[in-house]
């Protein structure tokens, strides 16, 4: 059996391909770098990161964005005559008063895992484009056009335009070809696929929450009419159905469903194996305590089948999105896992560390001293410019994080630490620093809550000497987080109280990344000062 989620953690929007007998999915970054991490899989049960499409910030261009916009859903698709890889995705600047600044890419390869092109501009007429490519040798993009104006129908609804490869342009002008396949409202997330004599539209409805949910739609024609499937919504978490058409909510807590194992399940594509099974990939979410997304929308994957009359559906008698999914008939292809230690005994970092709006440079981030990874200090936690923050997403409820640092800071404006971070609103921080009124360097915890800053003065421990380090440790038991330091030989030391972990999860923080775990180190000073990381552990409990 496939147990969901498939990719556990921050891997929201998954657009799957199948190329040959290998199977990719792509997943939304927003701010983080690099973007648009790229999955493969023998089998649909066992994946590995093997790339990331968006490195270079010629190809987006992040600083100063705000959390939770950034790059949003990467719709990959393949070129069979051409032998080429395409990825459309959103990069989203702003968004106030029911208006989104936007811009609509393509990138291509002939290589998913090695370098993609600069991005070609499509449009800014909303988001989540996708391509399509015909059997007629056509190309043909579609995406949800945002409607900000009063008295229409909110979010808007799916065109499509022709794309010229060519000219690498859009043609023809655009034309409206849903409203959606039901009235949850919140519509987007739209693929397009051809199968016998039909086209079909599947849709993300319902808002990417509680009410989450994938539709399906279909025509003989790529520009329509496209008639809704009677049994819509397809995969869902809230079976039961409703009308928000107009609502602008997306979140819908009171729609939670308590019988469900995975919430929020919706932006769908759909993938068949060599062997003819029909699969559906789909973001999902598993809220602890009070309905706390810590580990964000994650991707799952569900077993389908085709009706007698041509309509894709779960192979189930309902629509509910499972935990268990009989996998396909494919033999078991497993991949080698790296340690959960990380010596920084290698020349570049390993693929799954993840850094804020801009990529690694060295100007910030060395490995040059032997098995040691060095940061200089550059902005605060607070900042959304240059943040010197090395990180990984959290992939379990259960996890202990640690490190041993090297850092003497010289004033109470540099600070270096381990940090658990979900945006730069919230956050707790271990960090080291220097206090005046103390006359030592001191180990504190920093917080941000909601935006609120708070310091947990009553904790703080003299450091007096940092000759050989300090090693930080944090362990996370479900809905708590515990901070421990030691100076050597294994003797941890709790520091500061138990602190609510769910602070850092999409309803707190009222967006939809999810949570990290890394390094971090501040100059706001001189901008000069670096702390050296002798190792770093992540390890799933």
């Amino acid at each position: 059996m496939i147990e969901n989620p498939i990719l556990p953690g921050f891997n929201p929007d998954p657009s799957i391909i199948c190329v040959g007998d290998i199977y990719y999915i792509a997943t939304s970054t927003f701010e983080w770098f690099p973007g648009i991490p790229i999955y493969k899989s023998k089998d649909l049960k066992n994946w590995k990161l093997v790339n990331h499409a968006v490195k270079k910030t010629s190809q987006v261009n992040l600083k100063g964005i705000d959390s939770a916009l950034g790059i949003w859903a990467p719709a990959l698709s393949y070129d069979e005559s051409t032998k080429k890889f395409y990825l459309c995705f959103s990069v989203v600047s702003g968004a106030m008063n029911n208006n989104f600044d936007v811009d609509n890419y393509v990138i291509e390869t002939e290589d998913i895992e090695k370098e993609w092109s600069e991005p070609v501009y499509l449009n800014s007429s909303g988001f989540d484009p996708a391509m399509f490519h015909d059997d007629d040798g056509r190309k043909w993009v579609v995406n949800l056009e945002w409607d900000f104006r009063e008295g229409y129908e909110h979010p808007g609804a799916i065109v499509i335009e022709e794309y010229n490869p060519i000219t690498k342009t859009l043609v023809g002008g655009s034309r409206v070809i849903s409203r959606g396949g039901t009235d949850r409202g919140c519509l987007e997330g739209p693929q397009l696929y051809k199968r016998g004599k039909y086209y079909y539209l599947i849709t993300a409805e319902g808002g990417t929450g509680y009410g989450h949910c994938v539709a399906i739609l279909r025509s003989t024609n790529v520009l329509g009419p496209y008639e809704s499937y009677e049994h819509n919504p397809i995969i869902t978490s809230q079976p039961v159905d409703f009308n928000e058409r107009g609502i602008e909510n997306s979140a819908k807590p009171h729609h939670y469903n308590p019988d469900s194992y995975l919430q929020k399940s919706g932006h769908g594509n759909i993938v068949e194996t060599q062997t003819g099974e029909v699969y559906m990939s789909h973001l999902c979410s598993r809220p602890i305590g009070e309905l706390c997304s810590v580990l964000g929308r994650e991707t799952a994957i569900q077993k389908c089948i085709w009706t007698d009359d041509d309509w894709i559906k779960l192979d189930s008698e309902d629509n509910l999105a499972k935990r268990f999914v009989v996998e396909p008939n494919l033999t078991e292809h497993k991949w080698m896992t790296g340690s959960d230690t990380d010596h920084f005994d290698s020349t570049k970092l390993d693929m799954d560390y993840y850094t804020l709006r801009e990529p690694i440079s060295k100007s910030w981030l060395s490995l040059e001293k032997d098995s040691f990874l060095s940061i200089r200090g550059r902005q605060t936690m607070f900042s959304r410019y240059d943040q010197s923050l090395v990180a990984k997403r959290v992939k379990s409820f259960n996890f202990t994080a640690e490190t041993h640092m090297y850092f003497e800071p010289d004033n109470f404006l540099q600070m270096a630490g381990l940090t658990n971070y979900y945006n730069n609103n919230s956050f707790y921080y271990l960090r080291l620093y220097y206090s005046e009124s103390l006359g030592s360097m001191v180990l504190g915890i920093m917080a941000s809550i909601d935006g609120h800053k708070k310091e947990y003065l009553d904790s703080r421990v003299k450091v007096l000497n940092v000759k050989n380090g300090i090693f930080l440790k944090c362990e996370i038991e479900q809905t708590v987080l515990q901070y421990y330091y030691s100076f050597g030989n294994n003797d941890w030391i709790e520091i500061g109280p138990k602190l609510d972990y769910l602070v850092l999860s999409d309803e707190h923080a009222k967006g939809f990344t999810g949570s990290f775990v890394g390094l971090s180190v501040q100059d706001m000073y001189k901008r000069k000062k670096w702390a050296d990381f002798d190792y770093f552990i992540y390890k799933d409990l």
